[in-house]
């Protein structure tokens, strides 16, 4: 298999070093990932300047531009042949719930979905992960699994989080959707050294849809939380509200 590797934590990223190391045994691995850290970069592109790859000691090509461009420059310019699967992790931290509309680390798959490829994003739930051995272990059996899944159909693009606590601890696997956040907390307003104002965005709010059945109970519980995501974001349980509503201004087109 070939596999693409990319990230929004960084390519020095200690995930992404170890997830490499163990697919080697399992076919070509490339990775392609950020130059610095781009959490939050969600699927931007970089559209206003260009954008330069360099490569390290290892062969881990690094991109000064978010885990998007790394993705899309890889299968569009930069390899001989489109990959087999596109995996992005694994994370320093949960990606739950809300967080897959701005994670870097599931934009770089859904990048590599889109253009084709079956997809996984992998993170590592904790504060300060440490498990990363543990998480390279369940890594290499979903990405089997995958792969199976992938092989007649139109290629998935899952996102799994992976509780970061001890092998003795997990309690099993779960196929989940996202739960919900409440709004995040307010932004922090500040002052810099030279008396100008600046801002920091405040940290993601507290679980609010996370019972049983949502990726934030499975991480709660000590589960691997699986969850299919798709690209179409179109809402379509709101088309009837929306046509009586508009059945005036749709009638007139008609």
């Amino acid at each position: 298999m070939r596999f693409l590797l990319s990230n929004d934590d960084g390519y020095q990223a200690p995930g992404l070093h170890l997830l490499a190391q163990a697919l080697q045994q399992f076919g070509e691995v490339t990775v392609v990932a950020p130059d610095r850290d781009r959490s939050g970069a969600s699927n931007s592109l970089t559209l206003d300047r260009p954008l330069r790859i360099r490569t390290d000691k290892r062969g881990f090509h690094y991109v000064n531009g978010t885990p998007t461009d790394c993705v899309h420059l890889a299968i569009n310019s930069l390899l001989d042949h489109e990959p087999d699967m596109v995996i992005s992790g694994i994370n320093s931290g949960a990606n739950l719930g809300d967080d897959v509309l701005y994670s870097g680390t599931v934009a770089a798959a859904m990048e590599g979905r889109f253009l084709g490829c079956p997809a996984l994003a992998l993170s590592l739930a904790g504060e300060s992960p440490q498990e990363y051995g543990q998480a390279v272990i369940i890594a290499v059996s979903l990405i089997k699994t995958l792969q199976q899944l992938s092989a007649n159909d139109d290629p998935l693009l899952l996102n799994v989080n992976i509780p970061d606590v001890p092998t003795s601890d997990i309690t099993g696997y779960a196929l989940t959707r996202l739960g919900q956040r409440h709004q995040s907390e307010a932004v922090q307003p500040t002052i810099d050294p030279k008396g100008r104002k600046m801002y920091w965005v405040g940290p993601a709010g507290e679980e609010r849809d996370a019972g049983a059945g949502t990726d934030f109970y499975a991480i709660k519980t000590n589960q691997v939380s699986i969850t299919p995501l798709q690209i179409d974001l179109t809402a379509h349980r709101d088309f009837p509200r929306v046509q009586e509503q508009l059945a005036s201004i749709l009638a007139q087109d008609q």
